[in-house]
């Protein structure tokens, strides 16, 4: 391949270089092509842009691979942790043993709060969102934690990063326990890493509390496979805050608002409603009609995604899993996964799914995980940004050592009006004032 590509306009022609990564497209480089031929290209949504060089996360959506640092998603799933896989993010290879044990054992010792912060949670309403705390909540750890905002020290980056993975376990069960009135549960250092989510938020302390494995495992690997995603919505969120210099925890913070989106991190809870909505078997066919139909706005949630043209790896992964978390917690016959199954195959064999390549993604499994973990659908997107978190916090120090970065400041397409000279208020016309 020529390591230039030439574009003819009709303000002249320009050689624009032809970026190659180790695997997937190449990329055209245009920052030259506003300053050369006074253009800008226009690309809604991002869709065939690269923003930036990162050595993290391959997505292949033809073939649906998944790797992370080059690791297929599937052998990181049977073979691995997730703190293992957080260190593997992190810091680009897999952990030795004692590397995993000092990795690990600074994570757990990370994981309290300041007690000035239960001041902080107080003050939301009663019934507030978990994610709307988790907004608030991380953004102030700045307050906290001035030895670590110098965003140019590698070594305050790292314990920045630490302090973020560690803690938002405990952020997250304290909001949860402050929506439904219940009182905080501090972390235990002799749990793992879900083990000891579970427990902060399913304990009181008027009972003795133990972890399910069972539930331990599965939350383990939902958290594997949510750990990172390329230049996801919240991704590029938190680099884009972070190019700004803002201090590590109110780019997370932001990342965070970005994945509470529904069409980000709400899609399983999505998926579980429209699983309610269809209610038996038998309606299947009436709403795969109605998914079909451009005029009628049901969309099947769950199938297809933005970037995976076959079958998403890491929906192969959790269905297994969500058949064994049903059976070994008693509820192997859950009608909503009976559903999702019966749903799954008729999608898969109708025409109009094959055709778009419209697969089920890891959506349409998490939230019925989640419901077998008794885990409230209010904090499904809670369980996504602990998960993503690692990955976040990943790319936010990728991009601060990219001496390529600079000051995210996309432009637009103008279509407003043109330049018009201002009308005094007293001659203005009706006609004028609408328009």
């Amino acid at each position: 391949m020529n390591d230039k590509a030439r574009l003819t306009t009709p303000h002249g022609e320009t050689e624009l270089p032809i970026h190659e990564g180790t695997m997937g497209p190449a990329a055209i480089g245009i920052d030259r092509l506003y300053r050369e031929l006074h253009y800008l290209t226009y690309d809604p949504g991002f869709v065939s842009t690269a923003a930036c060089k990162s050595a993290i996360t391959f997505i292949d959506g033809e073939q649906g691979v998944l790797l992370y640092r080059g690791y297929p998603i599937e052998q990181l799933a049977e073979q691995s942790s997730f703190l293992e896989v957080a260190y593997l993010l992190l810091y680009g290879e897999l952990p030795t043993q004692s590397q995993l044990d000092e990795f690990s054992d600074i994570i757990t010792h990370h994981t309290m709060l300041n007690e000035n912060l239960r001041d902080f949670f107080r003050g939301f309403y009663h019934d507030a969102h978990p994610m709307a705390i988790m907004v608030g909540v991380v953004g102030s750890l700045s307050a906290f934690y001035h030895d670590s905002l110098d965003i140019h020290d590698p070594r305050h980056r790292e314990i920045a990063a630490h302090r973020l993975i560690a803690k938002m376990p405990t952020i997250a069960a304290a909001s949860y326990k402050h929506s439904i009135g219940e009182p905080f549960i501090y972390p235990d250092n002799s749990l793992s890493y879900t083990g000891n989510l579970l427990k902060m938020m399913f304990a009181v302390p008027s009972e003795p509390y133990e972890v399910d494995p069972v539930a331990e495992r599965a939350l383990d690997l939902i958290f594997i496979l949510h750990a990172d995603h390329e230049q996801n919505a919240s991704t590029s969120t938190v680099r884009v805050a972070g190019s700004s210099g803002a201090n590590p925890f109110a780019c997370i913070a932001s990342g965070i608002a970005a994945l509470w989106g529904p069409a980000h991190g709400g899609a399983n809870e999505a998926v579980l409603t429209m699983l309610e909505e269809i209610g038996t078997p038998e309606r299947i066919p009436e709403f795969i009609a109605r998914a079909k139909d451009r005029k009628d706005p049901f969309r099947l949630m769950g199938f297809g995604h933005r970037v995976y043209k076959n079958y998403d790896p890491r929906a192969r992964i959790i269905r297994k899993m969500c058949h064994e978390v049903l059976d070994k917690l008693g509820d192997a016959n859950d009608p909503l996964f009976e559903l999702a199954l019966k749903l799954e195959e008729i999608a898969l064999a109708d025409e109009y799914f094959i055709e778009r390549k419209l697969y089920p993604n890891v959506d349409f499994y998490s939230g019925i995980i989640y419901r077998a973990l008794k885990i409230p659908t209010k904090l499904f997107t809670v369980m996504f940004a602990i998960a993503r978190t690692v990955g976040w916090v990943a790319q936010w120090m990728e991009m601060i050592q990219d001496p390529e970065q600079r000051i995210s400041r996309p432009r637009q397409l103008y279509v407003g009006p043109v330049q018009r000279d201002y009308v005094p208020i007293e001659i203005r016309k009706a006609s004028e004032v609408s328009s």
